[in-house]
């Protein structure tokens, strides 16, 4: 999924053939993760390059992996309804479909202009659309649900602090954030998704409610401190005691 940000121009990524997020291409040496921690949130021109490219840059409609990696996200929301979501970095709009039906009121957002206009006229009336840079044009309101998918690696550590503040400003007392990630490095990327992931720990006061870690991504569930389990708050786990 793509993201939405706030640009850096100082330094911007090639991308070279074939490369998508999650997919590495070749950046496994201990140099190049210096050069990844050390680049700059990538701008809004490197997306909209892609899109030039291509209605899907990564195969994200076409692939298996990230159709059970979506499923995988859908699986892991501590409930079954939200009263209002906000998924910054939307793309495809792909997740949001699965997304749309279990919420009173959705807000997908993405920085690139071209897959919004594919969303038009999509989603029914508790959907808005909208293209927005985070954290700079972080939206109003409060949200119970946050879904931050394949958007945090694309940040820079300064960034990437801001969208985690951002997030936990505006989460309902009751809510919850799911992040998931891929996690091999690839060309170009200034953070890899474990290093994503690992800030979002330690920086929101947020508490893990679950996690799903394979070679290839990483999928968790941060809910504040106190917050009941899944069997808990449906009463299972009361009716056993």
């Amino acid at each position: 999924m793509l993201n939405n940000f706030t640009t850096d121009t100082r330094e911007t990524a090639v991308r070279l053939p074939g490369d998508r997020p999650g997919h590495c291409a070749g950046m496994t040496t201990s140099g190049a993760g210096d050069i990844l921690r050390h680049r700059r949130t990538l701008p809004a021109g490197y997306f909209d390059d892609l899109y030039r490219d291509s209605d899907d840059p990564w195969g994200l409609g076409g692939s298996w992996y990230e159709q059970r990696k979506r499923a995988l996200t859908m699986a892991s929301l501590p409930r079954a309804r939200f009263r209002s979501a906000f998924e910054p970095g939307c793309a495809l709009g792909l997740l949001t479909e699965l997304l749309a039906p279990r919420c009173d009121r959705l807000l997908a957002t993405d920085i690139a202009a071209e897959p919004l206009a594919a969303l038009a006229g999509r989603f029914g009336p508790q959907v808005q659309v909208r293209q927005l840079a985070v954290p700079g044009q972080w939206p109003d309101g409060e949200f119970d649900l946050v879904v931050l998918s394949e958007i945090g690696y694309y940040l820079d550590h300064t960034d990437l602090s801001a969208v985690i503040a951002r997030t936990v400003g505006s989460l309902a007392p009751d809510g919850f954030v799911v992040a998931c990630h891929w996690r091999h490095p690839a060309a170009g990327y200034p953070l890899t998704g474990d290093e994503v992931h690992e800030a979002l720990t330690a920086e929101s006061g947020l508490v893990p409610l679950a996690s799903h870690v394979e070679e290839d991504f990483r999928l968790d569930v941060l809910g504040r401190p106190g917050a009941p389990s899944v069997a808990r708050a449906d009463g299972v786990l009361g009716g056993l005691a």
